[in-house]
């Protein structure tokens, strides 16, 4: 693992312990999230389908991915760009500050 994806990784298990707003759903999407960027070779933007994510993180209502993708982008870890459209995918930024 090189060492920006190190410190994103540990920023975030930082985030987590102190940020009270986080539940197991925003975790488990970021981890997601964080393992796409690692496969895009740590470049934002990453591009991901939301039947993937939810796929990856047992989320079975799209109100609740829709909710998760939102906070998360409001609470300053993502920018979150949907798509809307079954064939395009959604275009997310990780941030590196959190």
């Amino acid at each position: 693992m090189a060492h920006k994806s190190k410190d994103i990784l540990t920023l975030f298990f930082h985030a987590v312990k102190a940020d009270s707003r986080l539940s197991p759903n925003h975790i488990s999407v970021y981890f997601v999230l964080f393992k796409y960027w690692l496969a895009n070779n740590e470049q934002n933007p990453i591009n991901i389908s939301r039947k993937k994510i939810m796929d990856y993180t047992k989320i079975k209502s799209t109100a609740t991915y829709h909710k998760v993708m939102k906070e998360l982008t409001k609470f300053g870890y993502i920018d979150y760009l949907p798509s809307y459209h079954p064939a395009t995918a959604t275009t997310i930024f990780l941030k590196a500050y959190i």
